[in-house]
């Protein structure tokens, strides 16, 4: 592991359910690993909504970035993965309501088999912290 790596944690978002961090900082970037939309007060998934289960992977992605020190507004790269494509458009709408910077992260967002507890999405992403 790079020397200055180090892990970034919180309670407010869910803890991993392998053996992976919620994030690691290494250098001048915060790698955020997929956060699915399990609610971090209850332990379970949301309800099986797309426009739910978007919305608490953001609020777990923005829980991560909060304890780094950062915001959506640092947010460089992101990857979407979705159970069903035929979501996307609807994933987009509620995604677009947390990225409101001017400039938005690249993106790259594709269908997958399955997710992690069966949900519909999840979010990584990558985050510039000089």
């Amino acid at each position: 592991m790079h020397k200055e790596s180090k892990k970034i944690e919180t309670a407010e978002a869910p803890k991993a359910i392998g053996p992976y961090s919620q994030a690691i900082l290494a250098g001048d970037f915060l790698f955020v690993s997929g956060q699915i939309p399990i609610d971090p007060a209850t332990g379970q998934v949301v309800e099986r909504t797309i426009a739910a289960q978007t919305n608490q992977v953001l609020n777990n992605i923005a829980s991560i970035l909060k304890e780094a020190g950062r915001t959506f507004a640092h947010v460089v790269k992101t990857e979407v993965y979705l159970k069903d494509l035929n979501h996307f458009k609807e994933m987009n709408e509620i995604y677009a309501n947390w990225f409101t910077a001017p400039i938005k992260p690249a993106r790259q967002a594709m269908q997958v088999g399955m997710l992690p507890l069966d949900v519909l999405v999840e979010i990584s992403c990558i985050v510039y912290m000089g």
